[in-house]
């Protein structure tokens, strides 16, 4: 198989996670000798569905089906999300056949790795989708079209965790654990994916491989990749917690904070009134009330109560002009 490049990586991101993609953009060049070519899905602009139980859960969720477009319906792109770290060469991911499958997504989680602790989703990991290869020419997506199925034929959950806008043999599970390893690291991991947002090391302390993510800043900020001033400007619209600048002067190389250290940092974020996430926060507040309103209007008779299972007939028509 020729390997085709530039590896061309979308990455999943709002404004509040910038530089989360510039460290995980400087982790993966920083392990191979490919050419490299990262987009971040910043300024991708789609429809929102008419039920605010069906809308995406950050600024991004749908972002992932504008890729294909996005590569002029060419070649092969690799989705991630912000939150990750690379420790190897990504040339063994970006070589992954596809076998005849329009996508390649993780393969099933080690039985240790199947449940989690992260809030706001199932108690049992699902589909995962956030490292996702795509063949953009086989994947002909129409995001607009996408996002309008949610109003009347299928559900977020069907869309986000089942990937029902695809025969099952168009996807193939065939991205080892080690290359989105969920809120793991050992001497094999390929990529640690920060997954539980609470504990992020940019947001939070407490995160027991979140020294990884700050030796590779600091690696950053000795090479010029980053500065202290782009660090304090993330600091000041609070997207990164305040300790973090405290930290990096704490400890190098690859030392562990002790329990003191980590106690004296989180509360340095408490007395400056660091409130983690806070944008998405606000905005899940927001879709809380829309919700709320929305099933008033329902019982009301107001509006119709949306898909509860996927439509078959609608997916088959909408898979048919897909794959055009």
């Amino acid at each position: 198989m020729t390997l085709e490049t530039p590896v061309r990586i979308f990455v999943g991101t709002d404004r509040s996670q910038m530089v989360g993609v510039k460290v995980l953009e400087y982790s993966v060049k920083r392990h191979t000798d490919l050419p490299i070519e990262v987009t971040p899905l910043i300024d991708v602009k789609l429809p929102e569905p008419r039920d605010p139980r069906q809308r995406q859960r950050t600024g991004f969720s749908f972002a992932r089906f504008a890729i294909p477009r996005l590569a002029n319906y060419r070649g092969r792109a690799l989705y991630t999300d912000a939150d990750m770290l690379v420790f190897k060469d990504i040339r063994e991911l970006w070589s992954v056949d596809f076998e005849g499958a329009k996508v390649v997504v993780q393969e099933e989680l080690p039985g240790q790795h199947a449940k989690h602790r992260k809030a706001f989703a199932p108690g049992k990991r699902v589909k995962q989708c956030s490292v996702m290869l795509v063949d953009c020419e086989a994947a002909r997506w129409d995001p607009e079209e996408i996002v309008r199925g949610l109003d009347d034929s299928y559900s977020y959950e069907d869309l986000m965790q089942n990937l029902c806008i695809l025969r099952e043999d168009e996807v193939s599970y065939r991205v080892p654990f080690r290359w989105n390893s969920l809120e793991h690291y050992d001497d094999t991991t390929c990529l640690i994916h920060y997954t539980d947002m609470p504990t992020q090391p940019w947001v939070s302390t407490d995160n027991p491989n979140g020294y990884l993510w700050s030796n590779e800043v600091r690696r950053m900020l000795a090479d010029g990749a980053l500065t202290l001033a782009e660090l304090e400007q993330e600091k000041a619209l609070g997207f990164l917690r305040p300790s973090f600048l405290t930290e990096l002067k704490m400890v190098d190389d690859s030392a562990k904070l002790t329990k003191e250290q980590t106690r004296a940092l989180a509360a340095e974020d408490k007395v400056a009134h660091f409130v983690k996430h806070a944008t998405l926060t606000e905005a899940r507040e927001r879709r809380k009330q829309e919700i709320k309103e929305y099933e008033r209007q329902v019982r009301n008779g107001q509006v119709s109560s949306g898909p509860t299972s996927p439509r078959p007939r609608f997916l088959d028509r909408l898979r048919a002009r897909l794959a055009r």
